[in-house]
């Protein structure tokens, strides 16, 4: 006979949307190893049980779709990481935000006082670059592209109602090989890896581990409101290069001059992720009782990358 705890698990449910990323096909992984069952909204037409069409006409969701779920992950939006960002990208990266989470938000709306909670993605790019600063959930939206993005991206989940639970994942950049690390694997393996600008600019950060267990945290503990998801430990984009290119067993020594980012990718681009410095805490995570597995970016690097 299953005991209270596994019965408890089994009649849980938890929507998400952008299951397919990088970090909702983890959370998925992750849930489902523990007996919660996942329904996720797919765009294309569904071929699996657990599967919901949507966003691929004109109709809006079905409130059904959620209803009687503990909670709805909107985790949708095109990769920040493909460049240049043209004008026609930079439209594709708020629409595939703002759209979804609308939709996603509208259905809340409709279910009334039995809407699951509404955990939606956001990022640290809302803070924009304040060197010197340590940020927290209360400091002011920045002023760059990508800050606007997240405002917008932001008012979309809220319009799911003064009375839904929401709550707004300011997501570091992931230390993984298919998110942060992906373009720096490549350099740092040819040897002709080095500091970007002056690398001494503070890039936030998390696991792909704890970007999981910290949703899951946000879920578990009704959490609502802005929520940083960053590691504790502060760093630079020299700490962690120098981190990548140490476990791999490669140099770091090549200086990328900020003139030849900002021609190469925009200046867009560059001032909002490479150049870009936020020293961004956990504070709302840490206060309700959150601890984290990689309290460095060395110990995310290692986690992320085998020893060469």
């Amino acid at each position: 006979m299953p005991d209270a705890e596994g019965a408890e698990a089994a009649t849980r449910r938890v929507v998400i949307a952008g299951a397919s990323g990088l970090i909702g096909s983890a959370l998925t992984e992750s849930l489902r190893a523990d007996g919660v069952t996942v329904t996720r909204l797919v765009r294309h037409p569904a071929t699996a049980p657990d599967e919901v069409e949507w966003l691929t006409d004109d109709r809006p969701l079905d409130p059904g779709a959620l209803a009687g779920a503990e909670a709805v992950v909107g985790l949708n939006g095109a990769s920040i990481g493909r460049f240049p960002w043209t004008s026609g990208y930079k439209k594709t990266l708020l629409w595939s935000r703002v759209t979804p989470t609308a939709a996603l938000a509208r259905a809340v709306r409709e279910l009334g006082a039995d809407a699951p909670a509404f955990v939606s993605a956001s990022a640290v790019g809302y803070y924009g670059s304040v060197p010197g600063e340590r940020l927290d959930e209360q400091s002011p939206r920045g002023d760059t592209f990508l800050a606007d993005i997240c405002g917008e991206w932001e008012a979309a989940a809220l319009g799911a109602g003064d009375d839904a639970r929401v709550a707004l994942l300011r997501t570091a950049p992931v230390v993984h090989k298919e998110g942060v690390l992906k373009p720096l694997l490549l350099l740092t393996r040819l040897g002709v890896s080095g500091p970007i600008g002056r690398g001494t600019q503070v890039w936030p950060w998390i696991s792909l581990d704890d970007e999981v267990r910290a949703i899951r945290h946000v879920i578990d503990a009704g959490l609502t409101g802005p929520v940083n998801l960053t590691g504790p430990t502060r760093a630079t984009a020299n700490d962690l290069g120098f981190a990548l290119a140490r476990r791999m067993n490669r140099p770091f020594a090549l200086r990328a001059p900020v003139w030849a980012i900002r021609t190469a990718l925009g200046a867009d681009a560059t001032e909002a992720i490479l150049t870009s410095d936020a020293d961004v805490a956990p504070a709302v995570l840490e206060a309700s009782g959150f601890t984290f597995r990689h309290r460095t970016v060395e110990e995310a690097v290692a986690a992320a990358v085998p020893a060469h």
